[in-house]
C-alpha cells in the first residue's frame, strides 16, 4: 500500500465547474489507496458538492474538511461595471475550522452568488472580514493575490496583500 505524507488542502471536484475533473468516488478510492487520514474539498465558488463529500468522506474513514476556493473582487462585490473586467479576480482558499466557520463560509458563497455575481461570484475583503471568524485561508494558486504580485516582481504589494489577509483572518489562520 501506498501512503502520502500529507493531506491535500485544495482540491477541485467535479463540483467546480468547467474546472474540476475528479468524482468524489474516485477521490476517495485514491485517498484510501494512499492511506490519507484527511482530505479538502474546495471547490470553486461554491459548495455544491459539501454536503455528498462530508457523507461520503466518513463513510470511507477519512476526515473530511470542507473549504472553498472563493474569488476575490479586486474592488466592491457590488461592483458591476465593465471597468472592473480588465482586473482579475484573485482566488483564496478557505477552509472550515468548526461549525461557526461552515455557517460563515455559507454566507460567503451565498453572499457571492446572491450580491457579487460578474462574471464568477464573487466576495471583498469587507465581506470576508465580516465572515471570517471559524476560517482559515490560505493565498490559494498563482491566481491568488499575494501570488499575482509575486510574479510582476511586486514584493512590497504581496507583503501588503498578505498582512491584509493575515488582518482578516487571525494570526494563526492566515
Amino acid at each position: 500500500m501506498k501512503h502520502a505524507n500529507f493531506v491535500h488542502l485544495h482540491v477541485h471536484t467535479q463540483y467546480s465547474l468547467l474546472d474540476g475533473m475528479i468524482r468524489l468516488d474516485d477521490l476517495f478510492k485514491k485517498a484510501k489507496e494512499f492511506m490519507m487520514p484527511a482530505i479538502a474539498i474546495t471547490d470553486h465558488g461554491n459548495m455544491f458538492g459539501a454536503i455528498d463529500f462530508y457523507k461520503q468522506a466518513y463513510a470511507n474513514g477519512i476526515k473530511p474538511i470542507i473549504g472553498c476556493e472563493l474569488y476575490v473582487s479586486p474592488r466592491s462585490r457590488f461592483d458591476k461595471t465593465t471597468s472592473t473586467i480588465g482586473e482579475a479576480t484573485r482566488h483564496l482558499v478557505v477552509l472550515v475550522k468548526n461549525m461557526q466557520g461552515y455557517k460563515n463560509l455559507m454566507k460567503l458563497t451565498s453572499a457571492a452568488h446572491i450580491e457579487g455575481f460578474y462574471y464568477r461570484p464573487r466576495v471583498d475583503k469587507g465581506l470576508l472580514k465580516e465572515c471570517s471568524e471559524g476560517l482559515i485561508a490560505s493565498s490559494a494558486c498563482l491566481h491568488g493575490e499575494i501570488a499575482s504580485h509575486i510574479v510582476r516582481g511586486n514584493m512590497d504589494e504581496a507583503r501588503k496583500a498578505a498582512m491584509e489577509y493575515r488582518n482578516i483572518f487571525g494570526e494563526d489562520n492566515f
